[in-house]
C-alpha cells in the first residue's frame, strides 16, 4: 500500500504542477496565451509585504558568494555579491505569515554611495498567485528613505508584467547586518 500511495502521489504532483500557477505552462500553452493577448485586458495589482534579509545566525537567508580583492577596503563594500532566499511576510515580525520568497542576487555596485544592484524574483507561495513570480532589476540606494525599483517582468499570472517596487527599511541591525524592508509593489499585467 505504501508504494502505491507514493506512486499515486507522484502522479498527482506531475499532473497538478503545470496548473499550480493558475495558467497552463509549456511552449504550446504560452503560444496559445500570446495568441489571445490582443483580446486580454490589462489589470493593476498591488502588493504590500515585508522582506526579511537575514545574514547572521544558523540559518541565514542571504549569503555572500563573491567579493573583489578591494571590497574590504571600500567604504561601500563595492564588489560584494550575495545570493538570497529571503522570506516575504504579511507583517514585519519574524514569525509573520509567509506569502512568498525573494530569490536572487544583490551586489554593491556603487563606489561612492551604499547602493545595491538588485536582480531578484518575488516568488509567491500562497493564494491565487501561488507559483507566479515578479522580476525586479534595479538600483537600491539602501540609505535613502524610499527606493524605487522597476518590475521588469514575471511568470505565471504575471507574464509580461511591468511595475514599480518601492522599498523602505523598517529595521536594520548595524551589528549583524540583518534587515526588514517594507515593500509596496504595483504591477500592470494581463488577464484573460
Amino acid at each position: 500500500m505504501g508504494k502505491r500511495s507514493l506512486v499515486l502521489f507522484l502522479c498527482f504532483i506531475i499532473i497538478a504542477m503545470p496548473m499550480a500557477q493558475g495558467v497552463d505552462l509549456g511552449p504550446k500553452a504560452v503560444e496559445k496565451w500570446f495568441g489571445k493577448l490582443h483580446h486580454a485586458k490589462q489589470k493593476v495589482t498591488k502588493f504590500h509585504f515585508y522582506f526579511h534579509d537575514i545574514v547572521s545566525g544558523k540559518n541565514p537567508t542571504a549569503i555572500q558568494i563573491a567579493q573583489s580583492n578591494t571590497t574590504a577596503k571600500s567604504p561601500t563594500f563595492f564588489g560584494f555579491v550575495a545570493m538570497i532566499d529571503d522570506p516575504l511576510t504579511v507583517g514585519p515580525e519574524p514569525n509573520s505569515t509567509i506569502v512568498g520568497r525573494a530569490q536572487g542576487i544583490y551586489g554593491s555596485a556603487d563606489q561612492k554611495e551604499a547602493a545595491l544592484l538588485m536582480n531578484l524574483n518575488f516568488v509567491f507561495t500562497t493564494g491565487k498567485y501561488n507559483g507566479s513570480t515578479l522580476s525586479v532589476l534595479g538600483r537600491n540606494p539602501v540609505f535613502n528613505q524610499y527606493r524605487e525599483m522597476p518590475i521588469v517582468g514575471g511568470s505565471g499570472v504575471f507574464r509580461l508584467a511591468q511595475g514599480i517596487a518601492t522599498a523602505k527599511t523598517v529595521w536594520f541591525n548595524l551589528t549583524s547586518g540583518d534587515a526588514v524592508v517594507e515593500y509596496n509593489v504595483i504591477v500592470r499585467h494581463y488577464s484573460h
